[in-house]
């Protein structure tokens, strides 16, 4: 019962946000997140220490200044959620007319004429479900991973409704390397979200100063195959319109054993996240603590 209410819950507040008009379903998003995370909150202490780490540099930071990016992050994350519901019912022509790749476009274009698969690393930053929409409309639908929900009613709404914007969604299981090795083979593209270390298995690297682990999935899978990997990220605005920046292709060939190069080349990435999470820290929405506590 109780399950068949939360996935109830869920499509009942996607449906909503779906037929509201753009800006109200933002204001109502951000409305409840506000409602939801108390600035007491783990989420939001979590969110707010992650901001303070990538504003500071590991200095003092004023208190003010921290609240005003936690607070815009916090809007930006329900932002993020209004958008995602929202998205299936944009026509196609108006995602192409309100997205556009500002930087890079041409990395994209010669991992395609490799044809060696193109694996893109990204962080949780603004809305890469846009990008995934766009990119389906050029020829180069993603394949993604994510996490299981509970109950697997809840997954299988949330993968439709990212599989109706073009991004085909593989649960985060042990099945999951295999069909991205196969897509990457087939010279398809592989989006992973990976500023996060979802399962707790991945690679130590630094990110802004401190001492980290992040998924060892984008750098093994790129040595194991030869595509190509960049890092990319989403980024809301201006307005209503999206763009992405995607950075130059990471060196990802095989120089050793398999274990040191997926920590050098996870390294490269950590250090490319870390500089297009600075371009719009208020956009970076991590919930989960990701620097350790002093």
């Amino acid at each position: 019962m109780a399950s068949r209410l939360r996935v109830g819950v869920f499509k009942s507040v996607g449906a909503v946000l779906e037929a509201m008009p753009e800006r109200l379903d933002r204001r109502l998003a951000a409305w409840g997140a506000r409602l939801a995370m108390r600035p007491t909150s783990a989420p939001m202490r979590n969110l707010s220490e992650n901001l303070e780490r990538v504003l500071s540099g590991g200095n003092a930071l004023d208190d003010a200044l921290l609240k005003r990016f936690s607070r815009r992050a916090l809007d930006n994350y329900a932002q993020y959620w209004a958008e995602s519901a929202k998205l299936p019912s944009i026509a196609p022509e108006t995602i192409a007319r309100r997205f556009c790749i500002s930087e890079g476009r041409h990395h994209l274009d010669d991992a395609m004429v490799r044809g060696r698969g193109l694996v893109v690393a990204l962080p949780h930053v603004g809305s890469w479900e846009w990008g995934g929409a766009y990119l389906s409309q050029i020829g180069m639908s993603m394949t993604a991973v994510a996490e299981a929900l509970e109950p697997p009613a809840l997954f299988e709404w949330f993968r439709a409704k990212r599989e109706a914007i073009g991004i085909h969604i593989e649960p985060l299981d042990e099945h999951a390397g295999t069909v991205l090795l196969q897509k990457l083979r087939d010279g398809g593209v592989v989006g992973l979200l990976c500023d996060r270390d979802i399962q707790g298995n991945g690679v130590e690297v630094e990110f802004f100063g401190e001492r980290v682990t992040m998924p060892a999935g984008p750098a093994t899978l790129a040595l194991r195959t030869g595509a190509t990997i960049v890092t990319a990220a989403c980024y809301a605005g201006p307005g209503l319109d999206h763009h992405a920046v995607i950075l130059a292709p990471i060196p990802a060939q095989r120089e050793g054993r398999l274990r040191e190069d997926v920590q050098r080349v996870t390294q490269l990435i950590a250090r490319d996240l870390e500089g297009l999470i600075q371009r719009a820290p208020e956009q970076w929405h991590v919930l989960e603590r990701r620097f350790a506590r002093t």
